[in-house]
């Protein structure tokens, strides 16, 4: 398996103890944490620290639950574009309603969601607002703050911040979490400290963001892939100034932080009467990320890896028309900054190099898209790599999965898994009955086809059983993948990217 560059283990006890005793010095009855990043299933973190346990957070926030609660931000503006988590292919609205439900099953309290930014007159977030009330599920909705950002006077009084609605909690740890950045938090976090301070109850606020890692190098792999995976909010990481300042001690934070930090200070001295505990953002952070790192060589490399997939999904991404030019060049300049290239994920060359095979030994040059996969352990074939090609029966990604479930069960090439009389009946009731345009079986399909026939074959049962071994593996195909396809990979926890040209030159069925 992959090497171990992160402890988990001391994390969670690290992390847990010290937002203990952020919560429990100074003489408030509450602390709203703001919870940056994602708190179930944190690939990016997981990628970029081998070892970190994607769920990490969540497992020392249930360490606290008989003391924390949740409240959830989501942007208004995300909902009406349908802004999309890039690690699962779903939008923020679907992901607020997924990670109340990973809350619940860690036996977390959900308080509330909050809409932040609501605008009259927007039918789709009216929409989700009812699915939640629907569904039990309390609501709030919070407009811009009047003021925001220069008039502190205005913002810290009835017509900004107390224009909001108090969300009404009951434990000493507030968590505050959306689904992305810009979701409204740190807004959410000062309009209750607002109505608590007006209530005559004490609260404090801080924040807890995983990256950029305040403790390690500015230009440290791990800090630039944090860059990388918020190119399109064109964060910076930079020295945190105001702890270099206060403390002469060198820290590392990002623009927006820095940038909001005097107007946050004020706004916090103008609520509580009395001068801010904070001398600097980084003072404000309880992230202890830094200090769990056993192998700074492994994450090093990990997080050059993650620069290169971020650069690579930009480009499709770009393709797509669902970023624009200056995103994709950030991604890219971030690349050349720590001189890196498409070539450095060695699974790009070796789906390429597959691809020219095929078309040398005479198939249709305009058609031949190819696949490639590593596999753990080095288990592997055509070099280090298991390849695979689309055909008219299926696609290059279900073929190459096909390939790599034999490699790992020690299946002969020159065996079929699936009978072609499976393969075609569902071909037949694509373009039949269902009046699909293509008869080529996507990934999804052709592992359906796959599970029907471990029923009656001990060898397609046998590669089946190996499907979990992929988690983690990394993949590329030479063209788009479809969204479903995509999707199907990343469930099995392949670690794709493609190159950004389109399989077809189909507008609508492409």
């Amino acid at each position: 398996m992959s090497a171990i560059g992160f402890s988990a283990e001391k994390y969670i006890e690290e992390q847990s103890r010290y937002i203990l005793e952020r919560i429990q010095s100074g003489e408030s009855e509450r602390l709203y944490l703001e919870f940056g990043g994602k708190l179930v299933h944190d690939k990016h973190a997981a990628r970029v620290l081998p070892g970190f346990d994607e769920n990490a957070k969540i497992k020392l926030l249930q360490k606290m639950k008989d003391q924390a609660e949740i409240i959830i931000c989501i942007y208004a503006g995300d909902i009406t574009t349908r802004k999309t988590r890039q690690d699962f292919g779903i939008t923020y609205d679907l992901e607020v309603l997924r990670i109340i439900d990973m809350f619940r099953k860690y036996d977390l309290d959900v308080n509330s969601v909050v809409v932040t930014r609501y605008e009259d007159n927007s039918p789709a977030v009216d929409k989700f607002i009812s699915k939640l009330e629907r569904r039990g599920i309390r609501t709030y909705k919070h407009r811009f703050t009047k003021g925001y950002p220069t008039d502190v006077d205005t913002i810290v009084s009835d017509e900004g911040y107390g224009a909001n609605p108090y969300i009404e909690v009951t434990k000493p740890l507030v968590v505050v979490n959306g689904p992305g950045g810009g979701s409204g938090k740190l807004a959410t976090c000062l309009s209750q400290l607002y109505h608590e301070y007006k209530l005559g109850r004490k609260a404090r606020y801080a924040k807890f963001e995983t990256f950029p890692i305040w403790s390690i190098p500015l230009k440290h792999p791990v800090n630039v892939a944090y860059e990388s995976a918020t190119a399109d909010l064109q964060d910076v990481n930079m020295i945190d100034s105001f702890h270099l300042d206060a403390y002469g001690e060198t820290a590392v934070n990002y623009n927006r932080d820095l940038e909001v930090f005097p107007v946050v200070k004020r706004i916090i001295e103008k609520i509580t009467g009395e001068e801010s505990e904070y001398k600097s953002p980084t003072d404000m952070g309880v992230n202890r990320a830094g200090f769990s790192i056993i192998d700074d060589e492994v994450v090093r490399e990990a997080s050059c890896q993650e620069i290169i997939r971020r650069y690579m999904i930009a480009e499709c991404d770009y393709k797509k028309g669902k970023i624009d030019a200056k995103t994709l060049q950030r991604a890219k300049l971030l690349m050349d900054e720590m001189n890196l290239k498409v070539e450095d994920r060695t699974v790009v060359a070796a789906a390429r190099e597959y691809a020219e095979t095929k078309k040398c030994c005479g198939d249709n040059s305009d058609s031949v898209i190819a696949m490639s996969l590593e596999l753990h352990n080095g288990r592997c074939v055509n070099g280090s790599f298991v390849t695979g090609s689309n055909s008219r029966i299926m696609v290059a990604a279900a073929a190459a999965l096909l390939n790599s479930i034999k490699v790992m069960a020690g299946i002969s090439d020159e065996i079929k898994l699936i009978s072609t009389s499976i393969l075609k009946t569902i071909q037949n009731l694509k373009t039949g009955p269902l009046g699909q345009e293509s008869k080529v079986l996507n990934v999804e399909e052709v592992l359906m086809a796959l599970a029907i026939s471990t029923e009656t074959n001990p060898t397609a049962e046998m590669a089946f059983s190996k499907l979990p071994e992929l988690k983690g593996c990394k993949g590329h195909c030479t063209a788009i993948l479809s969204d479903k396809d995509e999707s199907t990979l990343k469930a099995l926890g392949i670690d794709v990217t493609s190159d950004p040209e389109y399989i077809t030159n189909n507008l609508y069925f492409s």
